[in-house]
């Protein structure tokens, strides 16, 4: 049962939604576990749980100085994100640098601090954001980032959910790493960037051959990974060098 889900025919009530989302999460924190996967299901869970339209994560490689777009719940945030990564400015960029949150900010009032970004969020049909700082210790590995298709923005309690959810993001990441040697960090963030590379070489091979949306195709990917137990990347890998065949995805 995912979250959302009904027991019987009662809605299951907030709380209890909540707790099957960490629920949900820490099963995914196992050895070898797939770091895209487990992000692109905490995007999806935010929407969810949160007042927010979409939700988006952003990973940072402090040595290179550059963030990267690493999931999102929908194509819209998704491609937000890799503006925001181009355009050098936006909420997610802010946090990281600042390590601090960035708190309901009304894009109509942020054309100075964000002169492209907030023009491209109200194009794309959304109004206001949130970004939460990934942070273990002192050290800000990136943020997520929660947009709204409304000028409100969260309330102190949707705050301290998605803090959390943006804590267990952190952890997702860093399970089982020598936290204390920088260098070792920097090599397994950078191979989760890769990852998320590949992934999105595969989405484009499968929207072509298959003739759907990158939403669908992500969705096709991420379904037949899941049904045939094997990681989202390595299926990936599959598919862009031609040994996995698009059309048996389907089956």
């Amino acid at each position: 049962m995912t979250v959302g889900e009904k027991r019987g025919s009662v809605p299951m009530p907030p709380d209890l939604r909540l707790a099957d989302t960490f629920v949900e999460l820490a099963d995914t924190l196992v050895d070898e576990f797939d770091v895209v996967d487990f992000l692109e299901v905490l995007t999806a869970r935010c929407v969810e749980l949160l007042d927010v339209t979409s939700a988006g994560i952003l990973l940072a490689d402090n040595r290179a100085g550059t963030l990267t777009a690493m999931a999102a719940s929908d194509e819209r945030a998704r491609l937000l994100g890799l503006f925001e990564v181009q355009a050098d400015e936006g909420p997610c960029r802010d946090c990281c640098r600042a390590g601090a949150a960035v708190i309901s900010v009304d894009f109509d009032s942020a054309r100075e601090r964000w002169p492209r970004f907030a023009l491209q969020a109200a194009a794309v049909g959304f109004r206001c954001a949130e970004a939460l700082p990934l942070r273990l210790r002192g050290e800000v590995i990136g943020s997520l980032n929660l947009f709204h298709a409304d000028p409100a923005g969260l309330d102190d309690a949707g705050l301290r959910i998605a803090q959390a959810l943006a804590d267990a993001a952190t952890i997702g990441i860093l399970q089982q790493r020598t936290l204390s040697r920088a260098e070792t960090l920097a090599g397994q963030l950078q191979s989760a960037l890769s990852s998320r590379v590949l992934i999105e070489q595969a989405k484009g091979v499968l929207a072509e051959r298959l003739k759907v949306s990158p939403n669908d195709a992500f969705n096709i990917l991420r379904s037949a990974a899941r049904n045939r137990n094997r990681l989202l990347t390595d299926l990936a890998g599959d598919i862009v060098t031609g040994s996995a065949d698009a059309a048996q995805l389907l089956r």
